[in-house]
């Protein structure tokens, strides 16, 4: 597997980039961000769960993903599916939630996933979209979360293929 990670972080637009290529087929490289019941064992940093993790994998359908972590503290977020295009392209937003439900950060990402001699490249953008003081710096925290997401993913894919 290989690795590239960019971190761009202005006062204009926060994001992060990450490029990873599988030794996996592209079709189930994308079904790992639609189906549920995969989403669940790879979101999140590591050593989360994700006690609620519901999709609607569809354009203008919802998502719902409340992630704890080890010490209990849960992480909710939702968000809504606004573009599918299987198997090349998933843009979708994610929005973290305060205690009382209010929005505190609002990230537009984009993945997408290209095949290359026989494996995938997929590519992720989260772009911060709205971030309340409350949020500021999650985009620190959001490199190291997609990446321990990301890894999390790999292990799956690997599991998923020497079935």
């Amino acid at each position: 597997m290989e690795t590239k990670n960019d971190l761009v972080a202005n006062p204009v637009r926060q994001e992060v980039n990450i490029t990873r290529i599988f030794d996996a087929p592209r079709e189930l490289v994308f079904k790992m961000w639609t189906d549920p019941e995969l989403v669940e064992k790879w979101w999140g940093p590591k050593d989360f769960t994700n006690p609620v993790c519901k999709l609607d994998a569809r354009v203008g359908g919802a998502m719902r993903i409340v992630m704890q972590g080890p010490d209990g503290t849960r992480y909710p977020t939702s968000g809504i599916f606004n573009e599918i295009i299987e198997p090349e392209r998933i843009v979708f937003t994610n929005i973290k939630e305060d205690d009382e439900g209010n929005a505190e950060l609002e990230v537009r990402n984009t993945v997408t996933f290209t095949e290359v001699n026989g494996k995938t490249k997929m590519t992720l953008n989260a772009a911060v979209v709205m971030e309340t003081p409350a949020a500021c710096g999650s985009v620190d925290g959001m490199n190291v979360g997609w990446n321990q997401s990301i890894d999390r993913f790999a292990d799956l894919v690997q599991t998923l293929i020497n079935k």
